[in-house]
């Protein structure tokens, strides 16, 4: 699956937001990740955090982050959800910044894994 997450700091700085959306259009498989448009992803999930709470958590580490962002609505994989977390560190350390996109492709995923394993 590809996937792509907006992560966004509203205009107040109140909150910040993940959209996470994905391709599930199988007749779209064959077509280059970087041929896709915006009108091929659709949304999946839509969480929205307090800064606050986000900072605090940033303060105790990435795995903390990583806690705090997962819902019963959010909870994507351990490698994705270390990359979110890592993109919204940089994004509270990078003044003026209020947003950062991330793209995932499970193919990536997978041929990662697998020359881990020595399988490549």
């Amino acid at each position: 699956m590809r996937q792509k997450f907006l992560i966004s700091l509203n205009g107040s700085g109140t909150h910040l937001n993940i959209r996470e959306l994905a391709v599930i259009d199988k007749h779209l498989n064959p077509i280059e990740s970087s041929m896709l448009e915006e009108k091929n992803f659709s949304l999946l999930c839509e969480e929205t955090y307090d800064r606050v709470t986000i900072a605090n958590s940033i303060s105790a580490g990435i795995a903390d982050l990583v806690t705090t962002l997962r819902s019963d609505n959010f909870f994507p994989n351990r490698e994705y959800a270390t990359k979110i977390a890592e993109a919204i560190v940089k994004l509270y350390a990078s003044p003026g910044a209020d947003k950062i996109e991330l793209f995932f492709d499970d193919k990536d995923m997978m041929k990662n894994g697998l020359a881990v394993l020595g399988k490549a």
